[in-house]
């Protein structure tokens, strides 16, 4: 019995590859179950559209976000390095709905351990591009940099629409949702203004 259930939670560890002819197939019988006609002239190359389009924006589900950063000793002293309005577009795993916005990243390199800039957002992008929460996307990017970089400080501020909200539901467009991380010294408010500033 304790067997069966060690390969059951192995397996759970391993990401299964994005399944092309499966997707397609899916498409296809959403649209007959809306009602429509997925051999109708309009819909028939909608399956494989579609098919592209969520392996795109899924295409973080089969990266290692913790590839891009590979830390650098910079040639002096920083006491903060701030990446501000890194955009980004992740899928919410609720409603299947895109949710759309903008990262933060600050940090205070302990001694002159740094990152190349795009790296941050290359990790950012690698994070938002599977179905995600917010709250888990802020904490997994705290996470990412915190565990490379081990920094005094770290702040992950990220501000997002969330269509879940804005074409369903309650329909709210513009409604704003706000999640913060603060790690080290960033826990003390007079720190995070510095980012914000």
């Amino acid at each position: 019995m304790g067997a069966k259930r060690r390969s059951r939670k192995s397996s759970k560890s391993i990401k299964k590859a994005f399944d092309r002819p499966k997707v397609e197939k899916a498409i296809k019988l959403l649209l007959d179950g809306i009602g429509e006609d997925p051999t109708r002239e309009g819909l028939l190359q909608t399956p494989r559209r579609v098919c592209d389009l969520w392996e795109e924006v899924l295409s973080g589900m089969w990266e290692n976000p913790s590839a891009y950063l590979r830390p650098i000793t910079g040639e002096s002293n920083q006491d903060l390095v701030v990446i501000k309005n890194i955009r980004f577009v992740s899928i919410c795993e609720h409603h299947l709905l895109p949710f759309i916005g903008k990262v933060t990243v600050g940090y205070s390199p302990r001694g002159r351990r740094i990152v190349g800039i795009s790296k941050i957002v290359r990790t950012v992008n690698a994070l938002a591009h599977r179905l995600q929460i917010q709250e888990r996307l802020t904490t997994q990017i705290a996470d990412v940099v915190e565990k490379t970089l081990k920094p005094a400080g770290l702040l992950v501020i990220v501000e997002a629409e969330h269509l879940c909200m804005t074409i369903r539901g309650v329909k709210k467009p513009g409604t704003m949702i706000v999640t913060k991380e603060a790690r080290g010294t960033f826990r003390k408010p007079d720190m995070q203004a510095l980012v914000l500033s």
